[in-house]
């Protein structure tokens, strides 16, 4: 899936529909783009959606994973690997041990550790479109049945009232 937001309020917002299409057991979900795209501004947006202050969510650079526990008994970590620089770093911030029923976990830069994911993922990519400022495309692709599920759900709210409302744009897969 692919949509353009035209602010990030619209990006905020969407990233909490996001939020409410996650299911209960948790889903890795990696956030990926170039620094200042916007990866910190969704993960605020996730976070609100699923009743975290997102004036506590900061990127967590140096602390490498930050975690929230959810009023539904759920666990959010927020990991930052930009300073990592191997899986094996990932792997020794603790990153398997998040991996459990009830954690929804978040990661940018992900992508740098891809063999080291599970497969089951949602991998949204951020960037600006002709670097406009205030701008965002993001490209969601979904690896296994609980992120394609996911991704589902939240395609349908987008293009639903709430989405609607939202002021983004859905693009065909081709569309640049």
């Amino acid at each position: 899936m692919r949509f353009h937001s035209r602010s990030p309020d619209a990006t905020q917002a969407a990233a909490g529909l996001l939020a409410a299409s996650l299911p209960g057991n948790g889903l890795l979900v990696v956030l990926s783009g170039p620094l200042g795209a916007g990866k910190t501004l969704f993960a605020k947006g996730l976070a609100a959606g699923l009743g975290v202050d997102p004036e506590a969510v900061t990127s967590p650079t140096f602390a490498i994973c930050s975690e929230y526990d959810l009023e539904d008994g759920r666990r959010l970590a927020h990991l930052d690997g930009y300073r990592l620089e191997s899986a094996s770093e990932l792997e020794s911030a603790g990153f398997l041990d998040l991996l459990v029923a009830g954690t929804i976990v978040l990661i940018e830069w992900g992508e740098r550790f891809r063999d080291a994911l599970p497969a089951d993922r949602l991998e949204i990519q951020i960037s600006r479109p002709d670097e406009t400022p205030t701008q965002r495309r993001l490209d969601a692709v979904a690896s296994g049945p609980t992120a394609a599920g996911a991704l589902a759900e939240w395609e349908a709210r987008l293009m639903g009232e709430n989405g609607r409302q939202l002021n983004l744009e859905l693009l065909a897969e081709k569309d640049g």
